[in-house]
């Protein structure tokens, strides 16, 4: 079965009336092994450089690399194994940062994880929108990824993802396989409350 004719609203349902690209947003592992073109790739960063950040400041920054040229092997390498198993046929592999302080006073700026996140659940909106598949992890070599990339320290890393065509779930191992299905989310009175946390 092909990822994208895997039917969100099957699996999840919102509880309250929000724009239906939310539900069908999800992260496969399944993809095609196609590479994307360039339009598509810019695109992606089109709509993560429209995200919302403090001061306008908009501190994330986006290395990347496309299946099949010489960086690809780089970013490739420094996947955990579990990951490796499903991103070998990514089109995409994207490690974001996110400066540490303002640019306009080099001040310490306390929301810029916060603010790259944003420009990450944006891009993920866009791939959705795109019929791409689109999943974030944290299963990577972190001080690895600083040196081989050469990220300065007034960056942090703050996660990577890749990006493809959705592929056949028959492609993937068993064990990842089994859980390549939308998941379901927290209820409100969960997530959030009036007042104070207690």
């Amino acid at each position: 079965m092909l990822v994208s004719s895997i039917d969100a609203h099957q699996h999840r349902h919102a509880d309250h009336p929000v724009h239906d690209l939310f539900v069908r947003r999800w992260s496969p592992r399944a993809m095609s092994g196609q590479p994307l073109t360039e339009d598509e790739i810019h695109r992606l960063f089109e709509a993560a450089r429209w995200a919302p950040s403090s001061f306008n400041e908009q501190p994330w920054r986006f290395l990347y690399a496309r299946r099949d040229t010489p960086a690809w092997p780089v970013f490739f390498d420094l996947l955990m194994d579990a990951n490796k198993v499903w991103c070998a046929r990514a089109g995409l592999l994207v490690l974001v940062l996110s400066r540490k302080t303002f640019s306009h006073n080099n001040k310490p700026n306390p929301v810029h994880i916060f603010d790259a996140g944003s420009a990450w659940v944006s891009l993920a909106l866009q791939a959705t929108e795109m019929g791409l598949v689109a999943h974030g992890m944290a299963g990577f070599d972190w001080n690895k990824a600083r040196t081989a990339l050469a990220v300065p320290d007034d960056f942090d890393l703050c996660a990577m993802f890749a990006v493809g065509r959705p592929g056949q779930v028959e492609d993937l191992p068993e064990p990842v396989r089994a859980r390549e299905v939308p998941s379901g989310r927290k209820p409100i009175a969960e997530i959030a409350r009036e007042g104070p946390f207690k």
